[in-house]
């Protein structure tokens, strides 16, 4: 009898999401949650699966290693400026498209 072997979510999660476009699509479904935590949390899920250093990361981004922390904490509410940082030190551009009326 053979037993398969299981992984964990958060290891399938994160081998997905080191391929940046996949990492991409991820944020953007997030994004349609209503929940604005859900951005936030997928955005911490994809720092962590490409292995990104936050204390390099802040350096990069022009943002202290504490606020980024708390910027991305279950009760984050980032000013756009942050956010837009953050965006922009991951390699990746916030566009807009229409909504459904």
């Amino acid at each position: 009898m053979t037993i398969k072997k299981h992984r964990n979510f958060e290891e399938t999660l994160d081998e997905t999401l080191k391929n940046p476009e996949k990492a991409l699509a991820y944020l953007n479904a997030a994004l349609m949650d209503k929940d604005d935590s859900v951005f936030l949390l997928a955005l911490k899920d994809v720092l962590r699966a490409q292995g990104i250093d936050i204390k390099s990361f802040a350096e990069i981004s022009n943002l202290n290693r504490t606020n980024i922390y708390r910027i991305l904490s279950p009760s984050g509410n980032p000013r756009w400026n942050n956010l837009k940082s953050i965006i922009n030190t991951m390699g990746m551009n916030i566009t807009l498209s229409a909504g459904r009326k």
